[in-house]
């Protein structure tokens, strides 16, 4: 008989893990909160070798995954190159991998709208229970529920996200609406623009239905700027007046936060961007928060991606991470007979991994805001780690 799993999450983290588990012979069944599937609403992910390998894997594939950008330049306010490096690497969206990732997960073992609440278990199997009272018997539960995760909130009750000072906010592009000079100059490169106190980064993906032809594209467009905790209350708040917990549903940001937005982009940020800006779609904002658990583990149960550990999205690790957990909890659970020794290696495997890259990715957050001499940078020609930057954004630490 095969053993059963239960996944808490039906993002790519659960996703990952389900595929991984399924090829091991697991019987897995996903349980996603949301009443609808998933989105990324085409926000742009970064690869590395070790994703390409985990999708190749799994059985999900890398077919028309990206774009491939060969260069990383960046620019100073005008918008002329300051320095650049070759860098080949494939940019993606989030909607495609996911979109490969959910093909493979048979649609009577994924199951929307049932939220996983908590979980009770012994020496012999895990009951995990819903949001609507109804309890499910299996052998191992694994919480991909993101980072405000209900699994790792039993398990490390005294883990919390920290607001880190600072929000992202991301917009795209359509490649048919880019004047001819900015796409000339910028489009079909890993673009950076480092002033003081702000950071953009850009870069083109797949056009809407994954489109890859030239012309159908768009650019991701990618700004992080400080924003204080009272400065963050209001934003969270909507037209009505509620306040939102960590983050808006985009459609529910003032038209009044969009507006500040906008007059601070056209009045500090490199005039390329502020063109692709001007011709995205609604932006959309998301504040960045950190937590790292102390273990991914609690006999049955296992954390995998976001739930377990938070990198900021500077690493460009949050997929990547998902998918190298994912594979070595299959590993160990192939390896071990004991599930409980397979979570505990798996934990002590992942654990300190997952750590690096939360560290290393609070180090290049902490350089946005390091170089405080306005004046020396206020163009982005001398920021003082343009080389780290440039050569270590979006670099496995996996």
């Amino acid at each position: 008989m095969s053993r059963r799993a239960v996944i808490a999450g039906g993002s790519i983290g659960g996703l990952f893990a389900a595929a991984m588990l399924r090829k091991s012979g697991w019987a897995v069944d996903v349980f996603e909160r949301s009443d609808v599937e998933l989105s990324g609403r085409g926000a742009g992910i970064v690869t590395h070798a070790e994703l390409l390998d985990a999708l190749t894997f799994c059985g999900a594939g890398t077919k028309d995954l990206g774009v491939t950008v060969e260069k990383r330049v960046a620019f100073d306010f005008e918008g002329n190159p300051v320095r650049q490096i070759d860098f080949p690497q494939i940019v993606t969206s989030w909607d495609r991998v996911h979109t490969l990732l959910r093909r493979i997960i048979p649609g009577n073992h994924h199951h929307l709208n049932r939220q996983i609440t908590g979980y009770r278990q012994d020496a012999s199997g895990i009951t995990v229970t819903f949001s609507d009272g109804s309890d499910l018997d299996a052998d191992i539960l694994v919480g991909a529920d993101g980072f405000r995760s209900s699994v790792r909130g039993q398990m490390h009750p005294q883990v919390k996200p920290v607001f880190s000072g600072y929000v992202v906010w991301r917009a795209l592009a359509n490649e048919s609406d880019i004047p001819e000079a900015i796409h000339k100059r910028v489009f079909d490169k890993f673009g950076f623009y480092l002033p003081a106190g702000n950071q953009i980064i850009g870069y083109p993906i797949a056009g809407p239905g994954n489109d890859l032809r030239p012309g159908h594209r768009r650019y991701n467009f990618v700004w992080y700027t400080a924003v204080g905790q009272d400065k963050l209350t209001k934003m969270l708040t909507d037209a009505t007046g509620r306040t939102h917990t960590m983050s808006i549903p985009p459609p529910l940001i003032r038209a009044d936060v969009l507006s500040d937005m906008y007059s601070k982009a056209r009045a500090t940020l490199s005039r390329p961007f502020v063109e692709l800006l001007d011709r995205s779609e609604r932006p959309f904002f998301t504040p960045i928060y950190d937590h790292a658990s102390p273990g991914l583990n609690d006999g049955r149960v296992a954390l995998c991606g976001d739930a377990a550990i938070v990198a900021r999205p500077h690493v460009g690790m949050g997929v990547t991470k998902a998918a190298c957990d994912a594979r070595v909890l299959a590993e160990m659970l192939d390896t071990f007979a004991s599930i409980p020794e397979a979570l505990a290696a798996y934990s002590d495997d992942r654990c300190g991994k997952g750590y690096n890259a939360f560290i290393r990715s609070r180090e290049l957050g902490s350089y946005i805001f390091g170089d405080t001499d306005s004046q020396a940078n206020k163009d982005g020609r001398n920021n003082p780690n343009i080389e780290t930057i440039m050569r270590d954004t979006a670099v496995t630490t996996a």
